[in-house]
């Protein structure tokens, strides 16, 4: 239960191509593509630079 299924989701993209029109939809696909893209890559970078820097070792007093 709290999962979309198939139906559910072709029902919501059917009524987001009724409300935003054909041109509309499929440009809001590509800008949600291209976000999703882009915050990957930026997360991965994130890990990458994480495990690149050195741990910093404590100075003994």
């Amino acid at each position: 239960m709290g999962r979309i299924g198939t139906t559910e989701l072709l029902v919501i993209l059917m009524i987001a191509l009724v409300l935003f029109g054909g041109s509309r939809v499929a440009g809001l696909g590509k800008a949600l593509g291209t976000s999703l893209r882009e915050f990957r890559s930026e997360v991965n970078k994130g890990s990458e630079k994480k495990e690149e820097e050195p741990t910093a070792v404590k100075a003994e007093k």
